[in-house]
C-alpha cells in the first residue's frame, strides 16, 4: 500500500505531473478531432524577459480556461510563443556591447545579428522552462516566435499586401524619437509623467520695434523656430498678426502667425512655432506652410542648424542659450511649472520629438471596421467599460509609424535602385531592379515595429498566409486574456489585422486581467525593490499554491494588491486539502465513490446539494469570466463545509460499525472526486496527485469530464435543516467559549418553541455530541444561571450552575465590563472633541471609530453575559 506523507511537499510532485502531461502529450491538440475546438494564443512574452508575477496572473487565467473547457469535452489549443522584442533586446544586445567597450556600429550589422540570436537563444530557454515550471497546459509542440521562417513570411506578405493596396506611405513626418534607444517609437510606446520644470518668458523683439513675450518649457528649441503664434480671438495681439520679429541668438526673421489652436491661458498667450520639434507645432506649420528647421539630431545633441551651440546635448545647450538670453536681457521672467513629459516606456529617457523619413500605415479604414464588430457584439469585452475606452482611440487614431533604427527585427522588404532611384517592394530578395535592370540594390536598413508583427499573432501562428489544417480548425480563436493597458498597442490592432487578412474576427472574447499591485498601490518593478521573483515563490511554496493565492486575490477585471500572504493562503489552503484526503484514505479501505443505490442521511443529502449548487454556480462563473467568483466558491465550500463540517459530522459514523464507515466513505469520496474536478484547473499538480492515488487512474484528470450538474440533487428543505442545527452547533461552541467552559465537560441543553425544530436536533444528536458534547436535550424554559441564545423558532437555555464559579465569573466580567466603559468615554471624548477630528490624520480617526464600535460592541456582549447569570 502506498505510503502517504503526513505533509505535502509541493516541488517533487510538482515537477512528476508537469513531465506527465509533455510525455503523455495531454495537451496536444488534434486539428481533425470531431470535438468543438477551444482555442487561446498566449500573449508572447519578451523572450528577453523573465517571468513576472503579471505574467503568473495571465497566464494562470488563461490555463484555468483551458483546463476547464477540456473537461467540458473541447479539443483544446492553447498555443505558446515568445516575442522578439525589437527595442528591448536590442538595448540587451547593446548593454552587453558596452560593457565590452563596443557600440553595434564597431562590429556592424551581421555581427550584431549573431548576438543578439546567441541572446535570444539563451533567454528563450529560460523562459520557457519557468513557464513549464507554473505547470502551463500549453501545446509545446506548436510553440511559435515572431521571428521564426514561416512567420517572417507572414510579416513580409502582410506588409506587401497593405503597400500595394495604398495603406503603406513613406514620409516626412513628426515622430517620437528615444535618444537612448536610438529609435522612432509610437505614440502609444510613449509613457507620459508629470514633472516640475520651468516656463521660461523670452522677449521675442518685433522687427519694427518692442517686442512680443513667448512662455516656453524648451528653450532650446527655439533656434529651430520659424514662426510665432497668437489666438485669432485674443484682441491683445489682433495688430501683430503679420508683423516680423526677429528670432534671439539667431537673428533669424519669423513670422507672427494667428492660429485657433493656440492656448491664450497658456504663459502670455503668445507661443513660439518649432514645427521640427513639437507634434502641435508641426500641424500648424504644416497648415500656415512654415519651414522645417530640425536642430536636435537623433542622439539628442545640437546639429549645425543650431550655430554655435552645434554638438552640445539639449539639456546642456538649454542651460547655454538661457545664459545668453539673460546677457542679452531678453529673459523676463522665470515661474516653476509641472507638466506632462513623454518618456520612452522601454528605458525611461525624455522622448525627443524629430521629424524624420518613416514609414507609416493609413489606419482610418481599419479602424472603422474594427469598432464595428465590438458594436455589433462580434467581439466582446469582459469588462465592458473597455468598450469606451476602444472606441475612443479608435475615433482618434492617426497613422502608425512602423520603421524602427533597429538592427533586430523584420527588415522592412523595401528595396532602392541606386542608379535610377527606383523603389520596389517584394516578398522576395530583389537582386535586380525591375525599372532599369541595375544590380546596385540596396534594402531598407531600418526594421518594422515589434507590434507589426504581434498584430498578426492569432492566425500567423495557425500558419497564414498558407491555408493550414491548424488555421482551418483552431481560426478564430475563443478568447484573448491580456492586460488593459495594451488594449492600443495590441488589442485593436489585431482585429484590424484579422479583418484585413482573413475578413474575420482574430478572437470572441477579450479578457481583460488588471495590474499587479503593491500594498501602495504603486506598480511592481525591480527598481522599486518591490516586484517579487515567481521562481522563487514556487521553491518557497510550489506553483498551485502561487496560482492560487494570486487568483484569490484577482477581482473581476481589478488590479491586484499583491502581497506574500496571500500565497501563504493558497499554500494553507493545499495543506487543508491535503489533510483531508489523507483523513478519506485512511478510512476509504476498497470503498469506491457513490452515491447511488445507498442510504444518504440527511447530513449526506446536505454536502451533496451544496456540491451540487457550487458545480453550478462555479460553471456559469467559469463561462462568464468570473475567475476570482469560482475559485473563491470552490476555496469556501470545501474549506469551511467538506472539511469543517461534513467531515467532522461523518467521524460519529465511521467509528459506529463497518456497514456504516463505507456508507459515509462513498459519500465522502464522491464530493472529493467532483472538487477535485472543480479544483483541477487552478491547483492541477495536487489535484492530479490525489485523483490518481484514490481513483488508480492511468489517464489525467484534465481528460476526465467535468462534474455534471444535476438539479434533482440540490435539495433546499435540507440545506435549510442542517444550516439550522449548524447555527445551533456554533451558537453551543461559542457559549464554551465566552463562559471558558472546558472541551471535556459535558452540556445539557434546555429547548423551548417549534417542537419540530427540537425533533430535527434530536435526529442528528450523534454528530452534534461529537462537535459540541450536549450530551442531553430537554423541554424546559428559561433558567437562572443560564446562558441562552436564540434559534428561529427555538429558543435554548444552556445551564451554568456546577459547570463554573458563577460569582467569581460574574465578579470578572464585572471588572471587564467596567475597564471597557472607561475605553468607551474616553473614545467618545476623543471622537467628539473638534481639534482633534481637524488635526489628526485620517487614519487615525478612523482607527480611533474601529476601537469605539469594537468595545461597544464588546461591552454589550458582556452586559448579556451578566444578564443570563442573574
Amino acid at each position: 500500500m502506498l505510503k502517504i506523507p503526513s505533509r505535502y511537499e509541493p516541488s517533487d510532485v510538482e515537477e512528476k505531473w508537469i513531465r506527465f502531461w509533455e510525455e503523455k502529450k495531454t495537451f496536444v491538440a488534434k486539428a481533425d478531432s470531431k470535438k468543438p475546438k477551444y482555442t487561446i494564443v498566449l500573449p508572447p512574452p519578451n523572450v528577453t524577459g523573465i517571468l513576472t508575477l503579471g505574467h503568473v496572473l495571465n497566464m494562470t487565467i488563461q490555463d484555468v480556461l483551458i483546463r476547464f473547457k477540456k473537461m467540458q469535452g473541447y479539443e483544446v489549443l492553447w498555443l505558446p510563443g515568445t516575442d522578439h522584442a525589437g527595442i528591448a533586446t536590442s538595448n540587451k544586445v547593446e548593454e552587453k556591447l558596452r560593457k565590452e567597450g563596443k557600440t553595434r556600429f564597431d562590429i556592424g550589422r551581421e555581427k550584431f545579428l549573431e548576438e543578439a540570436w546567441k541572446w535570444k537563444e539563451e533567454y528563450h530557454k529560460r523562459i520557457t522552462s519557468q513557464m513549464k515550471r507554473l505547470g502551463l497546459s500549453v501545446d509545446w509542440t506548436r510553440e511559435r516566435f515572431t521571428m521564426d521562417e514561416a512567420y517572417s513570411k507572414a510579416v513580409k506578405e502582410a506588409f506587401v499586401r497593405l503597400y500595394e493596396k495604398g495603406y503603406i506611405y513613406r514620409g516626412e513626418y513628426i515622430v517620437n524619437y528615444c535618444p537612448r534607444c536610438g529609435t522612432v517609437i509610437s505614440n502609444e510606446e510613449v509613457e507620459y509623467r508629470e514633472e516640475e520644470g520651468n516656463l521660461w518668458y523670452i522677449r521675442y523683439p518685433l522687427k519694427d520695434g518692442g517686442y512680443l513675450v513667448v512662455a516656453t518649457t524648451r528653450p532650446e528649441t527655439m533656434l529651430g523656430d520659424t514662426g510665432v503664434a497668437v489666438n485669432p480671438n485674443d484682441k491683445r495681439y489682433r495688430e501683430f498678426v503679420g508683423k516680423t520679429v526677429i528670432l534671439p541668438l539667431v537673428n533669424r526673421e519669423i513670422p507672427v502667425i494667428a492660429d485657433p489652436h493656440v492656448d491664450m491661458e497658456f504663459g502670455t498667450g503668445v507661443v513660439k512655432i518649432t514645427p521640427a520639434h513639437d507634434p502641435d507645432d508641426f500641424r500648424i506649420g504644416k497648415k500656415h506652410g512654415l519651414p522645417l528647421v530640425v536642430v536636435i539630431d537623433d542622439k539628442g545633441y545640437i546639429n549645425e542648424n543650431g550655430g554655435k551651440y552645434a554638438g552640445l546635448e539639449r539639456y546642456e545647450a538649454r542651460k547655454r542659450v538661457v545664459e545668453d538670453l539673460k546677457s542679452l536681457d531678453l529673459i523676463e521672467r522665470i515661474e516653476r511649472h509641472t507638466h506632462s513629459v513623454g518618456h520612452c516606456s522601454r528605458c525611461g529617457t525624455t522622448i525627443e520629438p524629430y521629424v524624420s523619413m518613416q514609414w507609416f500605415v493609413k489606419m482610418e479604414d481599419m479602424a472603422r471596421r474594427a469598432r464595428k464588430v465590438v458594436e455589433e457584439g462580434k467581439v466582446n469585452f469582459y469588462l465592458p467599460r473597455w468598450k469606451k475606452v476602444y472606441y475612443h482611440w479608435l475615433d482618434n487614431i492617426v497613422d502608425w509609424v512602423i520603421s524602427r533604427q533597429l538592427w533586430w527585427g523584420h527588415r522592412i522588404p523595401v528595396y532602392y535602385c541606386n542608379d535610377c532611384g527606383e523603389v520596389m517592394v517584394s516578398r522576395d530578395e530583389v537582386k535586380k531592379c525591375t525599372k532599369c535592370g541595375s544590380e546596385n540594390i540596396t534594402q531598407e536598413e531600418d526594421v518594422l515595429d515589434t507590434w507589426f508583427s504581434s498584430w498578426l499573432w492569432p492566425f500567423a501562428t495557425l500558419g497564414w498566409p498558407e491555408e493550414t489544417e491548424d488555421l482551418e480548425a483552431f481560426f478564430p480563436t475563443d478568447t484573448l486574456v491580456t492586460g488593459w493597458d495594451i488594449i492600443f498597442l495590441w488589442v485593436a490592432r489585431m482585429i484590424m489585422a484579422s479583418l484585413e487578412f482573413t475578413n474575420d474576427i482574430p478572437f470572441r472574447d477579450v479578457y481583460f486581467n488588471g495590474m499587479v499591485r503593491d500594498e501602495k498601490r504603486r506598480k511592481l518593478s525591480k527598481s522599486l525593490g518591490n516586484s517579487p521573483d515567481p521562481m522563487e515563490l514556487i521553491k518557497k511554496y510550489g506553483s498551485d499554491a502561487l496560482r492560487l493565492g494570486m487568483m484569490l486575490i484577482t477581482p473581476e477585471g481589478q488590479d491586484v494588491i499583491y502581497t506574500e500572504k496571500s500565497i501563504e493562503i493558497g499554500r494553507n489552503f493545499l495543506n487543508k486539502l491535503w489533510n483531508a484526503f489523507r483523513f478519506i484514505d485512511m478510512n476509504r479501505t476498497d470503498v469506491e465513490p457513490s452515491i447511488e443505490d445507498i442510504y444518504l442521511t440527511r447530513i449526506d443529502r446536505w454536502i451533496i446539494s451544496r456540491t451540487m449548487k457550487t458545480i453550478r454556480e462555479v460553471e456559469n462563473h467559469l463561462n462568464n469570466f468570473r475567475v476570482n467568483d469560482a475559485v473563491r466558491l470552490i476555496y469556501d465550500r470545501f474549506w469551511f463545509e467538506f472539511c469543517d463540517w461534513y467531515l467532522e459530522m461523518i467521524k460519529p459514523s465511521i467509528g459506529k460499525g463497518e456497514e456504516e464507515r463505507e456508507r459515509s466513505m462513498k459519500v465522502a469520496l464522491w464530493v472529493m472526486s467532483q472538487f477535485l474536478k472543480m479544483l483541477n484547473p487552478f491547483i492541477p499538480c495536487i489535484a492530479e496527485e490525489i485523483y490518481h492515488i484514490l481513483f488508480e487512474t492511468e489517464r489525467s484528470l484534465s481528460e476526465e469530464e467535468w462534474p455534471v450538474y444535476e438539479k434533482t440533487l440540490e435539495d433546499e428543505d435540507v440545506e435549510d435543516e442542517v444550516s439550522f442545527v449548524m447555527e445551533f452547533v456554533e451558537n453551543v461552541r461559542n457559549v464554551r467559549g465566552e463562559f471558558k467552559i472546558h472541551p471535556s465537560v459535558d452540556l445539557t441543553v434546555f429547548l423551548d418553541g417549534d417542537e419540530g425544530k427540537m425533533k430535527l436536533l434530536e435526529e442528528e444528536m450523534p454528530w452534534i455530541v461529537h462537535l459540541t458534547r450536549v450530551r442531553k436535550l430537554e423541554k424546559g424554559t428559561r433558567r437562572t444561571e443560564s446562558a441562552f441564545f436564540g434559534l428561529k423558532g427555538l429558543d435554548v437555555y444552556v445551564p451554568l450552575e456546577g459547570l463554573i464559579d458563577v460569582d467569581k465569573e460574574r465578579e470578572r466580567l464585572r471588572k471587564e465590563y467596567d475597564k471597557l466603559v472607561k475605553e468607551i468615554e474616553k473614545l467618545e471624548g476623543r471622537l467628539s472633541n473638534e481639534e482633534f477630528l481637524k488635526k489628526a490624520p485620517e487614519k487615525v480617526v478612523n482607527s480611533a471609530k474601529e476601537k469605539l464600535e469594537y468595545f461597544r460592541e464588546k461591552a454589550e456582549k458582556i452586559n448579556e453575559m451578566l444578564r443570563h447569570l442573574g
